[in-house]
C-alpha cells in the first residue's frame, strides 16, 4: 500500500462517527482508524493505476440483451388455478394466505 496517503487519527474517526451519529467504543475507535485508514490509502493506490488504454464503461459487465420480449401471454383459467388452491373462493377469486403482517 502507499504510504502517501496520511492515516486517519482516532480525532477524524471520532468526528465522523459523530457526524454519522454513532456512537464508538474506545475500542472501535481503534480498529475503525486502522480500517478506515487502509481503506484510503487502498483507494489511493486505485488511483495510481494506468487506466489509458481501458475504455470506460458504466457496467462492471458487458451488458448483453438476455431478455425476451414482453408479449402478452394468455393467463391461466381462474377455475383451474381455484382448483389448486387450497381454501380459495371462484366467486369473487379470491385465496386465504396466512396472516404476516400482526
Amino acid at each position: 500500500m502507499s504510504s502517501k496517503t496520511p492515516a486517519l487519527t482516532a480525532d477524524e474517526v471520532r468526528r465522523i462517527a459523530a457526524l454519522a451519529r454513532l456512537e464508538l467504543t474506545p475500542g472501535e475507535v481503534d480498529l475503525f482508524t486502522i480500517q478506515l485508514g487502509d481503506i484510503l490509502r487502498y483507494a489511493a493506490d486505485l488511483q495510481t493505476i494506468d487506466t489509458s488504454g481501458v475504455p470506460p464503461t458504466s457496467h462492471a459487465r458487458i451488458p448483453n440483451d438476455t431478455w425476451r420480449d414482453d408479449t402478452p401471454q394468455p393467463s391461466l383459467p381462474a377455475g383451474a388455478v381455484i382448483a389448486n388452491a387450497p381454501d380459495a373462493s371462484e366467486r369473487p377469486v379470491l385465496f386465504r394466505v396466512p396472516k404476516v403482517i400482526g
